[in-house]
């Protein structure tokens, strides 16, 4: 929809204003998700006792999203990015509609959430990249950084109280009811949106060529990224530390589950104080907007959180080690996020951020589908057994880690959250990436079109 066809009402509501309102409404909607988050791993993991089970959910949701991503940022910059965002909502909204069904007349079965999670996946490869490319559009970049602060507060503020939240009401109104909760907020999310005006990017240079079939467009940010080495090797760092946060956190549940004898309390309240720091970590971005060089709140991040959250957590085996590591490393997520983001969206011309956005995030999370799908028999077969009392690795590990049930998840938390660091230490070793902010321009000082074609000739 045109700015002109737009309501007066509507229309007055933009810039941070309308940016607060969208925000809310996915807050709201995310504290539902968050809620049956929570819920349908504790249902599948008492019906399978498998973490297998659990890793393959996230398989289907993961490996749709990654397969549309390169189609779906060329679409997004093709179409009306508001109108993007609430088909998406819709989608999910639909999704869980049919799980609520399933688990209503007591026909949930592990299949039903993967079909779920393919359909979610699928629509989420055209929200993260319409939402993040609408800030570009609503915001100076100068906001940039609070904007995705805020963000990054609206992924963590649901998980303070949804973990305990969903746990008390499993109990009342069973797994059916936190579903319909669902439901109801992604209501919210579609009427913030409805009354918020979404201004569409200018044309740029950039943009005008990058013209062509849905293919070719499709293709662009491809080309776009590995064109210029500073933003290809900031997502090489996303790409690889996410392969070994991955392998890690998707047994998070499991690990807590088996080493408190399937305690939901102390999971719940271990998941809502790791929340908190991410709440915390949201608000001190939203109000410091970041570091001022931005690439130190990428790497140094990623540093923090291997150390501090993920192998701290694998050596816990009580709910004080869980809770700190959880609230620490979640603390610097949305830093990292938001310094991440905030780069790209200086550097990146808004007209081409679709197909951007999606590329990058493909690259970034390329390797979480394989993470998901090797972390369940990691646990299961080889790890798991090998730090049961005499198990193989239980004399050389079981001081560090204990022995037993959870031990050997708890045991592959450690050496990837060593390996996760190494990453971020690898990051300052390369100038590229180092000097990422320096080597690239603001897209809105941009040279001449005939030397920007020059430019990404010689980068590559």
């Amino acid at each position: 929809m045109r700015p002109g066809t737009e309501s007066m009402r509507t229309m007055r509501l933009g810039g941070m204003r309308g940016f607060t309102i969208v925000w809310i409404g996915q807050l709201v909607s995310l504290l539902g998700s968050a809620m049956t988050g929570f819920a349908l791993p504790i249902w599948a993991y008492e019906k399978y006792q498998s973490v297998t089970a659990l890793t393959t959910a996230q398989f289907f949701f993961i490996t749709p999203m990654l397969i549309v991503s390169p189609l779906a940022g060329a679409l997004v910059d093709r179409s009306n990015r508001k109108f993007m965002m609430m088909i998406s909502d819709l989608a999910a909204g639909l999704s869980t509609i049919g799980v609520f069904l399933l688990a209503s007349a007591n026909r949930l079965e592990i299949w039903h959430l993967y079909i779920a999670n393919a359909i979610n996946g699928t629509f989420q490869a055209f929200q993260w990249p319409a939402y993040s490319a609408t800030i570009s559009t609503m915001l100076p970049k100068e906001q940039y950084g609070r904007a995705n602060g805020m963000m990054g507060l609206a992924e963590a503020a649901p998980a303070v109280i949804a973990p305990m939240l969903a746990a008390g009401l499993l109990t009342y109104i069973g797994l059916s009811g936190v579903l319909l909760i669902d439901i109801v907020t992604f209501v919210f999310a579609i009427g913030a949106l409805l009354i918020v005006f979404v201004p569409q990017p200018p044309e740029t240079e950039v943009g005008r060529q990058s013209r062509g079939s849905i293919w070719k467009e499709s293709a662009y940010g491809f080309r776009y990224i590995v064109q210029r080495p500073s933003l290809l090797g900031l997502q090489t760092v996303f790409l690889f530390g996410n392969l070994f946060a991955t392998i890690a956190f998707a047994a998070a549940v499991p690990m807590i589950l088996s080493r408190t004898g399937s305690n939901k309390d102390v999971l719940a309240t271990a998941l809502a104080i790791g929340a908190i720091g991410g709440v915390v970590g949201g608000i001190v971005m939203s109000a410091w907007g970041g570091p001022k060089r931005r690439v130190h709140g990428v790497l140094a991040g990623w540093i923090a959180v291997s150390l501090v959250s993920q192998a701290l957590a694998g050596l816990g085996q009580s709910l004080p080690v869980w809770a700190a590591a959880f609230f620490f490393g979640s603390f610097f997520v949305p830093i990292i996020n938001g310094s991440n983001q905030a780069i790209w969206q200086a550097k990146v011309a808004p007209d081409v951020q679709g197909r951007v956005f999606a590329t990058r995030r493909l690259i970034a999370w390329f390797v979480t589908p394989l993470a998901t799908a090797i972390a369940g028999p990691l646990a299961d077969v080889v790890f798991g057994p090998a730090m049961q009392p005499g198990g193989s690795l239980a004399p050389v590990f079981g001081g560090l880690v204990g022995t037993g049930p959870g031990a050997g998840i708890g045991l592959m938390f450690v050496f990837t959250g060593l390996m996760a660091m190494c990453v971020g230490l690898g990051g300052y070793l390369v100038p590229a990436i180092r000097n990422a902010e320096d080597i690239l321009p603001d897209h809105d000082a941009q040279p001449a079109p005939a030397t920007v074609e020059a430019m990404a000739v010689e980068a590559t």
